[in-house]
């Protein structure tokens, strides 16, 4: 009798890191999509870790992407380290891999998707809607 070779989709859950607040989206392989999840607040410098801990129980992705900024030159920019830090500490705190992705045009497009929406008579959005498309 064969052997089932088929993988099972991988799901990711992408952050897309701010000083103020983090975008969440979950990923799926096998559609190439991805979907808004939360946004979530950061507090006087303060990440929430308890919410991080909770959407990686509820989601249980395989891996997590971190979008990382970089000027459009490619040179790293005032967030790209923060960024990479904030990867490094969702590592180490749940030893889940960790991929980073350049995010140079992910608000621009995430910005786009949105007015594409309004202009076919969807509702406006807030800055931490965005973040959570970005």
């Amino acid at each position: 009798m064969p052997t089932d070779t088929r993988h099972p989709a991988r799901c990711f859950l992408s952050f897309d890191y701010g000083k103020q607040r983090i975008g969440v989206a979950s990923g799926q392989e096998i559609t190439g999509t991805a979907s808004p999840v939360c946004t979530l607040n950061i507090k006087q410098g303060k990440i929430d870790w308890p919410a991080i801990e909770k959407l990686l129980e509820q989601w249980q992705p395989d891996a997590l992407v971190i979008g990382v900024p970089y000027h459009m030159d490619g040179a790293q920019c005032n967030m790209t380290l923060a960024a990479q830090r904030f990867g490094r500490q969702l590592h180490g705190r749940f030893n889940c891999p960790v991929h980073e992705m350049d995010e140079r045009l992910s608000s621009i497009e995430a910005e786009q998707y949105q007015l594409d929406k309004r202009q076919a008579g969807g509702k406006r959005t807030t800055k931490g809607q965005t973040d959570s498309i970005a």
